[in-house]
């Protein structure tokens, strides 16, 4: 396969030269032909409508009018410089006004001709005024392309419009890469799927994106261009899956011994919810079948997944296995340790805890055990992954909370046996399916969604300022009740000062509220040493103090059984999901617990949906495709990991039908041909050119 011109840089394309180019790729990151054409328009606007100025109002959309120039002057020094322009037409007169670009345009503006201005109409002591005006010469027979009341727009920057690349400037340069190589794009997705969806060849897309002939024509390319783009993330992942299941072998957990039984049979404290059984058993077909299994399992707080990662992992030990869980933050890790040795008895199976904080003695010791098989399951830190730290014979690795692990580190965890170990994931961010599917398509995803039987619901109240004295009597009752209290002030990095303020203002009313020595508070914030912080949060975990008053996000996982009440400030500054984990902190114990929301007296649209789905949901994935819809899919796991970044047009919150027909699509090529080798497939092929085939990091969990 020669090379294609839509790889051809952009220096070379008639109206760009190595200046423009330049800045095309640092403020866009547009290279090639083909980014050109895949930088597509935000919208569409009706040029075949010129307003009057006398019609314009400040509550227009963007307009078009066509005016005469009057006059044009600089004004001001220095950074107060701005060129001034007076145009008319026949009811009145409007100012135009740039601040940069300035010598660009005066070079082009000539007296007493008639030019098309487009911008947004604001006023300014009663005149009519455009800043940054799209302007050009009226050319009454002027070749438009495409259908003039649907015209691209495409978004730009100040710097890119001092040197014509506004709008107008990119329609152009697009327009010719379409004329110049459109009968060279081919189509990426096989005849068959493109009928049966009924998409339109993908050259015809590109050009009804950027030229729509009419609404339905646009309709009909960007639902092409949108189901392939979802289509190349589903046929990576799962490429990535399937050559992983056939090159990877994995350990065979053949038989359920000894230590399974008797830990379901006698030792299990409460009966397993049907849910967690559901992934027991799924957990168990994966580790039967001789390829190495990547399952994430995702449930809410308090569903129950350290017991399903338990039993897992003693499915590992009665097959000649060890085992390791690896948790972001030493709190976290001591607590999984504790809750396992719980579970257990002392002589039930070997366990061991391994962190930074493991004195010199005890690693030599556990090094030892593990090197010679001794010890059965270690739970630790990042400190896992060291080199020092050999197993003989690792089976199951179990990570909590992956995504604040790096790719790398987890890479490691692979490389600890010649044969790699099963990967069980846990995290218990709710994440919408869609999501799933685009950020872990090459997982296996469990979800634990039913909690166990006896645990109360939260209660959740949504409390304004005005109301701060209610909150008090509330937070001192319980406290009379021998319950503790989480107390959480949003922490954004731009204002990091100004929170930070928030959180010792805070602090001080606390003081004045809950005076010593009858009330003991803990305040963990940013600017604390690590072992500050340690040291306040375990005095909290011990009981010692009442209140925990802190800026950084307590902790996931963090179980204070005793701490019944958590009242989160400024509760409108938080995304959804993030007040879903903080309120996860409280009801671990057999008491009632509550979380209580409190805000400004004015809230925006957004902040009052998210703060009314709190109150009456505690649905973790109800919530999560709430927020989903309200914030679009952001960042979620960091852009290196997921191919959600890559999205152009699609909208994972309003395409999920979309995602889920490309990814059956997907799944059914590879069932029926998995080396696609029939010549309907061959399309396919330039495709895997494009993607990184075989493990690669961001593959590995």
């Amino acid at each position: 396969m020669g090379p294609s011109s839509l790889d051809t840089p952009l220096v070379y394309l008639k109206g760009v030269g190595p200046h423009r180019a330049e800045l095309l790729k640092k403020e866009l990151g547009i290279q090639t032909y083909g980014d050109l054409l895949a930088y597509y328009p935000f919208r569409y606007i009706d040029r075949t409508r010129f307003y009057k100025i006398a019609e314009t109002t400040a509550d227009l959309p963007y307009v078009q009018i066509l005016v005469r120039l009057k006059s044009f002057e600089l004004v001001g020094e220095g950074r107060k410089k701005r060129l001034l322009a007076q145009a008319i037409d026949d009811t009145g007169e409007i100012e135009l006004v740039w601040f940069q670009g300035i010598s660009w345009v005066q070079k082009h503006l000539v007296l007493n001709q008639v030019y098309v201005i487009f911008g947004k109409v604001n006023f300014f002591n009663a005149k009519a005024q455009m800043a940054h005006p799209e302007i050009e010469l009226y050319q009454k027979n002027a070749l438009s392309r495409g259908n003039l009341k649907l015209q691209p727009v495409y978004s730009t920057t100040e710097k890119l419009k001092q040197h014509a690349l506004d709008a107008k400037g990119i329609q152009k340069l697009t327009a010719n890469v379409l004329d110049s190589c459109l009968q060279e794009v081919k189509n990426l997705l096989p005849e068959y799927v493109i009928q049966q969806y009924k998409l339109v060849p993908r050259a015809q897309a590109l050009y009804q994106i950027h030229f729509p002939s009419n609404a339905e024509d646009l309709r009909v390319a960007q639902n092409t261009l949108k189901y392939e783009e979802l289509f190349q993330i589903q046929f990576r992942m799962l490429r990535a899956k399937l050559i992983r299941t056939q090159k990877f072998k994995g350990h065979v957990f053949d038989k359920v011994g000894d230590k399974f039984n008797r830990f379901y049979h006698e030792l299990l404290p409460f009966p397993l919810t049907n849910a967690q059984k559901r992934v027991v058993k799924e957990i168990r077909t994966d580790t039967q079948r001789g390829s190495q299994m990547n399952r994430l399992v995702q449930g809410d707080v308090g569903s129950g997944k350290t017991v399903v990662a338990l039993m897992t992992m003693l499915l590992a030990v009665d097959n000649g296995f060890q085992a390791c869980l690896m948790a972001p933050t030493e709190i976290l890790a001591t607590q999984h340790y504790l809750s396992l040795k719980a579970l257990l008895r002392d002589d039930f199976v070997s366990i061991a805890l391994l962190t930074g904080s493991t004195k010199k003695r005890e690693r030599t010791k556990i090094a030892a055990m593990l090197e010679s098989g001794e010890l059965s399951i270690l739970i630790g830190t990042h400190a896992l992954i060291e080199d020092s730290v050999q197993f003989k014979n690792l089976g199951l690795a179990v990570i909590d909370e992956q995504h604040r692990f790096g790719v790398e580190q987890r890479a490691k965890l692979w490389r600890k046996n010649f044969i790699p170990p099963h990967v069980l994931v846990m995290t218990a961010t709710p994440i919408p399916r869609t999501l799933a599917m685009t950020l872990y398509g090459d997982l296996d995803v469990s979800v634990i969604d039913e909690l166990p039987a006896g645990r109360k619901p939260i209660e959740t109240l949504h409390l304004f300022e005005s109301q701060r004295l209610r909150m008090f009597g509330f937070m001192k009752r319980e406290i009379a009740k021998g319950r503790q209290v989480y107390m959480v002030y949003p922490l954004i990095q731009e204002s990091a000062k100004l929170d930070l303020k928030n959180l010792l203002d805070g602090v001080e009313t606390m003081r004045h509220e809950f005076p010593l020595p009858k009330y003991q508070i803990s305040i963990v914030h940013g600017q604390l040493k690590a072992d500050e912080k340690e040291f306040e949060m375990q005095r909290f975990v011990k009981g010692q103090t009442h209140i925990m008053v802190a800026t950084t996000v307590i902790e996931v996982g963090v179980n204070v059984p005793n701490a019944s009440v958590m009242v989160i400030e400024n509760a409108e500054r938080f995304g959804l999901s993030q007040l879903h984990q903080l309120r996860g902190r409280v009801g671990r114990g057999a008491e009632q617990s509550y979380c209580i929301l409190m805000s400004g007296d004015k809230l925006s649209k957004d902040g009052r949906t998210r703060l009314e789905t709190m109150v009456k949901s505690s649905d973790g994935f109800e919530i999560a495709e709430i927020d989903l819809q309200l914030r679009g899919p952001g960042n979620i796991e960091g852009k290196e990991q997921s191919g959600v970044m890559e999205l152009k047009l699609a909208d994972l919150a309003m395409d999920q039908h979309i995602l889920a027909e490309a990814r059956k699509t997907v799944i059914k090529i590879f069932e029926e041909d998995p080396q696609l080798e029939k010549p309907e497939h061959q399309c396919l092929k330039i495709l895997l050119l494009k993607s990184d085939t075989g493990i690669t990091l961001n593959k590995i969990s």
